[in-house]
């Protein structure tokens, strides 16, 4: 029969070097993880800064109504002049969140170097029965450029509602002769008519920004699991006493 030793063979004065070492190198590899991914984190923030732009330009500076919309106009923060177009041409874009908040945009054209920008004036919990007034005369305001979107509802001409900002959709239904290829959302409240102003979405940014201090930070989890396996099995081998 063989003889298991008990608990307290863990824990015996040979032992007790080898648990406080297996201690301080656990602890050590798990702050040094910890330490290199919140780096990572910090160049993923410096990333998203620095895509956002470092201050507003005018539009017609970094884009043209005639050309197509790139990465480099994706998320630009800018100043645009033009006049807004009559309320009534206005429409609302449906389910679009605020702060965890589900809404609507309210989406007016502009007329920006004789074509129109689609602005996303504000954000509001539902449409309301008539749309707020527009500024008049040349107004400049600041906004965030955006891509043209894809995915939503249709377009409800009644209603005057659309599930998302489509720019082929806004052309062939609204009958504008010229339409920036993408849109613009206000970031100014003098242009949001009463409603919040609408979440910007934050920009894309790769994950390898950072991605050595990523790869330091799990190399030291990976060194943690591996003295903690350590630890065991020469405890393990020191308690049997197959250490003599």
């Amino acid at each position: 029969m063989i003889d298991r030793p008990g608990p307290g063979a863990w824990f015996a004065p040979r032992l007790l070097g080898l648990h406080l070492f297996a201690i301080v190198a656990i602890g050590c590899c798990i702050f040094m993880g910890t330490w290199q991914l919140g780096v990572y984190d910090q160049r993923q923030a410096d990333e998203q800064v620095q895509a956002a732009g470092s201050g507003p330009a005018d539009i017609e500076s970094v884009w043209g109504p005639g050309e197509v919309f790139t990465t480099d106009q994706d998320q630009r923060a800018v100043t645009v002049t033009g006049r807004f177009r009559p309320a009534a041409e206005q429409l609302w874009v449906t389910d679009r969140t605020d702060d965890g908040r589900s809404g609507v945009w309210l989406l007016a054209p502009v007329t920006v170097d004789e074509a129109q920008l689609m602005v996303v004036r504000g954000w509001a919990p539902k449409p309301t029965a008539t749309f707020p007034e527009v500024p008049t005369g040349p107004v400049s305001f600041e906004a965030v450029l955006q891509p043209g979107q894809e995915s939503g509802a249709g377009w409800d001409p009644q209603a005057r509602t659309i599930g998302s900002v489509r720019i082929p959709t806004l052309l062939n239904e609204l009958g504008y002769d010229n339409l920036w290829s993408g849109f613009a959302i206000a970031t100014d409240q003098k242009v949001a008519g009463g409603l919040d102003v609408a979440e910007v979405p934050s920009p894309d940014v790769s994950w390898t920004a950072g991605g050595r201090n990523l790869g330091y930070g799990l190399q030291w989890w990976v060194f943690a699991v591996f003295a903690l396996f350590m630890w065991w099995r020469m405890s393990r081998e020191m308690v049997l006493g197959r250490d003599r």
